[in-house]
C-alpha cells in the first residue's frame, strides 16, 4: 500500500480533530502532559530530519518544539507557584537556548539532552497522584 499527498492530508485532518478532541475534554494536568508530549515528537522530529538531512523539516519540527516551550513557560505563574514554577521557567529557559544551539549547530547530542531533560520532568508530572492533580497547575 502507498500513501498519496490527499490520503496524507485527510490523515493529518483526521490526527488534528483527535488532538482538538483531546484538548477540549482534557484537564488542566493533561494538558501540561500534552504539551510535553508534543515537545517531545517535536524534537523527535528534529532529531530524525537531521539525520536525513531534511533541514526543513529540522527547522520547522524545532520551531514548533520552542513554541509549544513557550505555552509551558505561559503556563507557569511564578508568583503563587513559588520556587518550583521558578525552577522551572528557568529550565524552559535553558531548554529553549539549548534547542536553538543545537538546531544551528545540527547537533544531535544537543537535542538528546533536550529530550532527557523534559522527559525526566514529563516522567514526574505522569507520576503526580490522581488527588493531588487539580492543584498541578503550578500556581494557577
Amino acid at each position: 500500500m502507498y500513501v498519496t499527498q490527499y490520503s496524507m492530508g485527510g490523515a493529518a485532518r483526521y490526527a488534528s480533530v483527535g488532538i482538538q478532541a483531546s484538548v477540549d475534554s482534557a484537564t488542566p494536568h493533561q494538558l501540561i502532559q500534552l504539551l510535553f508530549d508534543g515537545f517531545l515528537a517535536r524534537v523527535k522530529v528534529a532529531k530524525h530530519a537531521l539525520a536525513r538531512k531534511d533541514y526543513a523539516l529540522k527547522g520547522q519540527s524545532v520551531s514548533k518544539a520552542i513554541s509549544i516551550l513557550g505555552g509551558l513557560k505561559d503556563g507557569l505563574d511564578r508568583e503563587k507557584g513559588g520556587e518550583l514554577a521558578s525552577n522551572l521557567y528557568d529550565l524552559y529557559q535553558y531548554v529553549e537556548f539549548r534547542l536553538m544551539q543545537a538546531n544551528a549547530a545540527n547537533d544531535e547530542d544537543g537535542m538528546d539532552e533536550v529530550i532527557r531533560l523534559i522527559s525526566d520532568i514529563s516522567s514526574a508530572w505522569a507520576q503526580i497522584p490522581e488527588h493531588l492533580r487539580a492543584s498541578t497547575a503550578i500556581g494557577r
